[in-house]
């Protein structure tokens, strides 16, 4: 039994096709409504930030029982011999050392103290995360001179659903500001000018294409 007339066949139709040109519009689109991301981002004078999970080799030159290799607790602090409750976390490790020898004054004369960054974390602000339709979503630790490419070899490229070319980078180090990337231009076709470099917090959003 026939439900529909020819006619409304006709309607049903050519709903479908608008339907489908607003979806080819609308995914078209995806990829252009925020400016594309400056190839160069990165800044020559990062230094690096410490954070909880970060690993801190503490040399203290002439004193090797005051010397060891600390953890940086979840509360961004670290306790050495004779040092207790050091705030390790927003710092560098130039600044944690001057703050080793400080504390050290009290009990050592003139304390000389080297710190090594040995397990890198880094504090929530400066990471990388990789949010959507990658194959593993996750954060990174940021790294000078750090691209989009880089990011996706760690993530593992993107699922077969992603819309590369439709992802994005929020940039906190901008108020927030979001750029267009062309992930899929990147890695699938080897469009090495769609190689941008990333900046301490970006966050990377992957969307799902539409089919």
């Amino acid at each position: 039994m026939t439900l529909i007339n020819g006619s409304g066949q006709r309607v049903l139709r050519w709903l479908f096709l608008a339907i489908t040109c607003v979806g080819l519009v609308a995914c078209a689109g995806i990829g252009t409504k925020y400016p594309p991301a400056p190839v160069s981002a990165a800044t020559t004078d990062y230094n690096y930030i410490v954070g909880p999970g970060d690993s801190l080799n503490i040399i203290v030159w002439r004193n090797p029982e005051l010397s060891m290799s600390v953890p940086v607790r979840p509360d961004g602090k670290v306790t050495t011999p004779l040092v207790d409750e050091l705030v390790a976390q927003g710092k560098t490790s130039s600044e944690i050392a001057r703050d080793v020898e400080k504390a050290l004054g009290k009990y050592v004369r003139d304390p000389i103290v080297t710190v090594i960054v040995t397990g890198f974390v880094g504090p929530y602000s400066e990471q990388i995360r990789v949010v959507g339709e990658a194959a593993k979503p996750q954060f990174l630790p940021y790294k000078q001179k750090m691209t989009l490419l880089d990011v996706m070899i760690a993530v593992g490229g993107l699922t077969d659903f992603a819309d590369g070319n439709g992802a994005s980078i929020l940039r906190a180090a901008e108020g927030d500001k979001r750029y267009a990337v062309r992930i899929k231009d990147l890695i699938k076709r080897g469009d090495l000018s769609a190689n941008v470099e990333m900046k301490p917090g970006d966050v990377l959003v992957i969307p799902q294409g539409w089919f």
